[in-house]
């Protein structure tokens, strides 16, 4: 019988928990262990015509979760495969380091976000949309894709081609409110993406804050692990290079924490850090005036310049900022000479988006307070279309940085001037540039509702652009360190300011603002909302539809289910940072008792070493005999003779150490 035979009828009496963990446990291939499983359930299924029947409710129970597991195991196996660009990110992580993975594994993020976005959009509003819409007459010229005006007006790209009729086609057929729909959708894709924030943060806090492991830095899982599923030798390769990168990366880390400086090495760091905080200030405060007073004349621009290309100076001078000024930023780090690398990239985060959400800010304040009360007989669209160009003119520009800028800078590193060398990814400004993408987006979902979709194309294309530039264009980071917290930091940065933000724009938006009244959904009605409490009144006189109104006021209308709510979630975050760093003092007391039990075992062991010196001094000549006696007897004598001198040893050091 060979060891397979012998191993499947081990695992057929077994319990389903005991086979699973079993056949996990097995050193094999996930493609034999699947064989294997799948040969104990034929088995299994043979020999049950053999025994006796179960009873019904425990066959049911048994049948419901099998096909439970069955079901999610090939729901993970389905979602392994359709996983994007899984071994790219591998390549990208074994050469170049977790830190600069994370900027990958954050876009991959986003692309995931805006999909869900506009599946949705497209769903409830475009293509109902396109059911009554009329033929398009404007013309085509092509400069459309970059000015968003012209053709583009009078498609479902814009808020003001939506009707603000309820569509029915045929006399008998349903339906459908498209204020309802609009606002509905607009506000169930905010809502979606607001708890996909939340759970994102609280599971990345939880895995990179919380977890005891990270305090010792995983260095065990690292060294004495190995998945033995990892069969290929190019697969195999590349988890040898990311081990080594993970161990380097954690060894680097503790060398710099024990770093220590003297005291006029602080206060001159200290003055180095203030002036360039001043600086990085001045230089953001400076690009928001300058953008206001631009936004604030552009109208008047608009009117004098009758060129269709004339509306891409907005745009073009907040590009130019965006891409100049963080740049200025990382020359900082030459005077700042930050020991740690996760703080400087921590620094420029912070920079970055101080500047760039400022910008966005300005804008926010120049479209509602200028733009929506002036006479623009579309004032939607007009910001939809403002919106599409800065999101376009930013992908523009990030295109010629990778292809232009990044490869000049490898030219003139590589060939002229070498002692520069290959530059390192620039994490924190090229986080910044996603972030400041997905925050248009998020407010131009209103006024333009096919804009995530813009966002997916220019997502996609932007991984392999700066796939390729990293592996032509980079070197891996001069100083390893671990960037386990930094997606953290990303989806905290994205949620607060950023998606904050938005809700706020949308929120002055839709209860403050009055819409067009010749264009869109809207029209008509004195505010946004005003569609939802039309809604409502209809509700209250049908008494099968008593519940929803109870809902709207109970909570969706009501402040204090919100206060309530809030408190809930900060109640959450100080129970979670009270865990934290109570798991803190626990490793650190156990650390030091770690530390104590080895001080007492050198003792011990000292202690020992002399005792046995001194005996051998005292009686050299039973050395000599107890020699003698060895060599006759062989070496189980040997074994014995050692454990008794071990044990006479043990006793004598034991009653020093109870007199010490």
């Amino acid at each position: 019988m060979t060891k397979r035979q012998k191993l499947i009828e081990s695992l057929i009496p077994m319990t389903s928990r005991d086979r699973v963990k079993t056949i996990r446990n097995q050193p094999r291939t996930m493609e034999e262990k699947r064989k294997l499983r799948n040969i104990i359930d034929k088995e299994k299924s043979k020999q049950s015509h053999h025994t006796l029947r179960l009873n019904c409710c425990a066959h049911c129970l048994s049948s419901i979760s099998l096909g439970c597991r069955r079901s999610k195991n090939s729901l993970s196996e389905l979602l392994s495969s359709i996983s994007l660009w899984q071994k790219t990110l591998k390549v990208i992580g074994g050469k170049f380091g977790t830190s600069v993975l994370c900027y990958f594994n954050f876009l991959r993020w986003l692309l995931k976000f805006n999909i869900f976005s506009f599946i949705l959009n497209l769903s409830f509003i475009t293509v109902p949309q396109l059911t009554v819409a009329e033929r398009n007459t404007l013309p085509f010229t092509g400069l459309e894709f970059l000015t968003g005006a012209g053709y583009f007006k009078k498609t479902v790209m814009y808020y003001g081609f939506y009707t603000n009729s309820t569509i029915r086609h045929g006399s008998s057929g349903a339906s459908y409110n498209m204020q309802l729909a609009y606002i509905f959708t607009i506000g169930a894709c905010l809502i979606v993406c607001f708890f996909s924030l939340l759970y994102s943060m609280a599971k990345y806090f939880r895995n990179n804050f919380i977890n005891p492991h990270l305090y010792s830095r995983g260095i065990a899982k690292l060294i004495f692990c190995w998945d033995f599923t990892v069969t290929h030798d190019k697969a195999v390769k590349l988890k040898q290079k990311n081990l080594s990168r993970e161990i380097r990366e954690n060894l680097s880390e503790i060398l710099q924490e024990n770093v220590k400086f003297t005291f006029r090495q602080q206060l001159a760091r200290f003055s180095a850090h203030v002036a360039a905080w001043l600086v990085s200030t001045g230089v953001a405060v400076a690009c928001c005036v300058a953008v206001y007073y631009l936004a604030e004349h552009n109208s008047k621009f608009l009117h004098t310049h009758k060129d269709p290309g004339a509306v891409l100076l907005l745009p073009f001078v907040v590009s130019c900022i965006n891409l100049a000024v963080p740049r200025f930023y990382s020359m900082f780090g030459l005077v700042e000479r930050y020991e740690m690398p996760r703080h400087e990239v921590y620094t420029l985060l912070i920079r970055n988006i101080f500047l760039k959400i400022s910008i966005i800010g300005i804008l926010c304040y120049y479209w509602l307070n200028i733009v929506a009360l002036s006479d623009e007989e579309c004032w939607e669209t007009f910001i939809g279309q403002e919106i599409y160009r800065l999101l376009l003119m930013d992908f523009v520009f990030s295109l010629a940085d990778s292809f232009l800028g990044e490869f000049l800078r490898r030219i003139i590193g590589t060939r002229f001037i070498k002692s520069l060398g290959l530059q390192e990814f620039d994490i924190a400004r090229n986080v910044l540039e996603l972030i400041y993408a997905q925050t248009l987006v998020w407010i131009g979902i209103f006024f333009c509702p096919l804009l995530p979709l813009i966002q997916m194309i220019a997502l996609f294309i932007m991984f392999y652009v700066k796939n390729i530039s990293l592996m032509m264009n980079f070197q891996p980071p001069s100083k390893a360190w671990r960037a386990s917290q930094m997606m953290t930091l990303f989806i905290f940065l994205l949620f607060f300011p950023s998606f904050t933000g938005v809700l706020c724009t949308l929120a002055i938006t839709i209860w403050r603002l009055k819409p067009s009244g010749t264009c869109g959904p809207f029209r008509g009605l004195p505010s946004f909302i005003q569609s939802i409490y039309l809604w409502i009144d209809t509700l209250r006189e049908r008494s099968g539809y008593m519940w929803v109104v109870w809902i709207y006021q109970n909570l969706i209308g009501s402040v204090h289910f919100f206060f309530i709510l809030t408190l809930i979630v900060l109640i959450i975050t100080y129970l979670y940072w009270q865990i934290t760093e109570g798991r803190k003092v626990m490793i650190r007391l156990l650390h030091e008792q770690i530390i104590n039990e080895g001080k007492d075992k050198m003792f011990l062991i000292e202690k020992l070493t002399k005792l046995q010196e001194m005996e051998k001094r005292a009686n050299p000549s039973a050395l000599i005999l107890e020699r003698r006696e060895t060599e006759q007897h062989g070496p189980l004598h040997l074994m014995e003779g050692s454990a008794t001198s071990d044990l006479r040893l043990r006793r004598s050091v034991q009653e020093d150490y109870l007199k010490a």
